[in-house]
């Protein structure tokens, strides 16, 4: 399981990293900064995927849980988002290191 979850985390930093140069790239072409939200790269790219998610948050949670919560996180930008994605992965599959005993060196 701790694999499949530090798989997970590596995937979500390849998809911020992704995100990121393609803000740095929009960026640097506009002159100013250029920060794409979330929302907007999923309908860009997956619509269908976008209303499957929204449907299943609406037909198994209550309303409130998809209007304020969920809207928001899909406002924030892209990288930021797959950031803490990968964080909250990679701290689920960290093992801490084991001390050295009690008479190590």
């Amino acid at each position: 399981m701790r694999f499949v979850v530090r798989v997970l985390s590596m995937v979500f930093l390849v998809f911020a990293v992704i995100a990121g140069l393609v803000d740095a790239i929009q960026s640097v072409a506009a002159g100013q900064p250029v920060l794409t939200p979330l929302i907007d790269t999923w309908s860009g790219n997956s619509p269908d995927t976008l209303a499957q998610f929204e449907g299943l948050f609406t037909a198994h949670l209550p309303s409130w849980v998809w209007d304020p919560g969920v809207t928001w996180v899909l406002a924030q930008p892209a990288f930021a988002v797959f950031l803490v994605l990968s964080l909250i992965f990679y701290l689920a599959g960290y093992r801490r290191a084991r001390p050295a005993g009690r008479f190590a060196a």
